[in-house]
């Protein structure tokens, strides 16, 4: 049987992160490198972060961007990268009511017509926040105590429905963390004189040749002969840590996965509530079209339910391609059976009738599903993760990234995370 000191389950942003940051902190340390062997599953390293190529277009498996608010770990990436990274301040909209508005929503309705904006205000200033005792059970009554009625139901819940593809009543209240723009009275008052829609990714990084840029900075600083591509890790036997893969068996002294998390529940043969951990699927198009159409937007939402997709962005407003390049994404539940061919042809149709695509030809096109895409942050998540999180920890077993952590969470946030997580378990170097 093999042994290594580490054993890395994932070889998407957060396994290869916490892989290149391990092998700084021995460096730091002045100790050997360690022993260390990165599993990956599929046949090429980095997980949803893939960028595929065709006829010259240049798509992601779906819209990845990155937001940094640690420029050191954004000056570390870029000394590692090829080609132009263009930083881009982001221009985005939602379609609703017949007309567009400005992200964020709530900030900005007095942008709606004339009956709708007052209808959304009304209801903000009448709102009945505090009568519901403690603080809101959920996600979906958060949205209606703290906006009303028809800012909730014009944009917020319709749209997260379509994006999560379940009950937002079953979503914890904090379920988006900091990534839901919050905003009181004063501040949606305030934006009606002076515009300031400022938000946690106002200012995004985008790199020409797509967001396996980063994975390749990342891969620089692991040698090929620790990565273990077309290998799934099997089972773990947490008392005498090993683990099994589809070639062989590994004793570990530390195991970090990035794979989700009831995977690597079951694989470690975990008691748990799998009813816990749920999340949705999503089908995403990439679609190159002969001619350039809408310029000067990077993406828009769509919470109609008459519209299949839920999100739509364009990746020629981002890099100045002279061709039309959208991403489209269509929210499911995890166990819909997707007809894929069905939902290109309505995508069509609705790319056209929301006037987003006009007389350009398709001339390109790929799809891929992301199962899974978001995690549902529930209250009972939330407690089963705490509860495995410390059993596995005991047994010298880390789950992290949004999978693993079974979170809501940035690309920038994982890779905090395992630099923290190579930083405390450096003393086994």
């Amino acid at each position: 049987m093999e042994s290594v000191d580490y054993l890395v389950v994932g070889a998407g942003m957060s396994g290869l992160g916490f892989t290149a940051w391990l092998r700084a902190e021995a460096a730091a340390r002045g100790r050997p490198l360690p022993e260390l062997v990165v599993l990956e599953a599929d046949d090429e390293p980095g997980g949803y972060c893939k960028t595929v190529e065709r006829d010259g277009f240049v798509w992601d498996y779906s819209g990845h961007f990155f937001h940094f608010k640690h420029p050191e770990i954004e000056t570390w990436l870029r000394a590692r990268m090829d080609g132009e990274v263009r930083t881009v301040a982001k221009r985005s909209a939602i379609r609703v009511a017949g007309t567009e508005v400005d992200f964020p929503f709530q900030k900005n309705i007095h942008q709606l017509p004339h009956d709708e904006f007052l209808r959304c205000l009304v209801d903000l200033y009448f709102r009945d926040e505090e009568s519901f005792g403690a603080a809101p059970g959920s996600f979906k009554e958060m949205l209606y105590r703290r906006f009303g009625r028809g800012i909730a139901e014009l944009f917020l819940v319709p749209y997260n429905q379509k994006l999560y593809a379940t009950d937002l009543d079953r979503l914890d209240r904090d379920a988006m963390g900091r990534f839901f723009p919050h905003a009181d009275v004063a501040d949606i008052v305030r934006n009606m004189r002076s515009a300031d829609n400022a938000s946690y990714n106002a200012t995004f990084t985008y790199p020409a040749r797509g967001a396996m840029e980063y994975v390749r900075a990342l891969l620089r600083e692991v040698p090929a002969t620790q990565l273990a591509l077309g290998e799934r890790l099997v089972g773990v036997d947490l008392r005498r840590q090993v683990a099994w893969t589809t070639r062989r068996e590994l004793g570990y002294r530390r195991l970090v996965s990035s794979m989700p998390l009831p995977r690597l529940l079951a694989a470690c043969g975990l008691e748990h509530d799998a009813g816990a951990f749920t999340w949705n699927k999503v089908l995403v198009f990439n679609l190159g079209f002969d001619r350039k159409g809408r310029d000067g937007l990077h993406w828009m939402y769509f919470p109609d339910p008459a519209t299949v997709f839920y999100r739509v962005g364009w990746y020629d407003n981002i890099m100045g391609g002279d061709r039309m390049s959208l991403y489209v994404e269509i929210g499911a539940d995890r166990d819909a059976e997707l007809d894929v061919a069905g939902l290109r042809s309505r995508v069509l149709d609705d790319l056209a009738r929301e006037g987003v695509v006009t007389d350009q030809t398709l001339v390109a096109e790929h799809a891929v599903v992301l199962d899974p895409a978001y995690v549902h942050v529930t209250q009972a998540s939330l407690a089963e993760h705490a509860r495995v999180r410390r059993t596995l920890e005991a047994a010298g077993v880390y789950s992290v990234g949004r999978y693993g952590g079974w979170t809501y969470c940035s690309i920038e946030d994982n890779l905090v995370e395992t630099r923290d997580l190579a930083r405390t378990l450096g003393p086994l170097l």
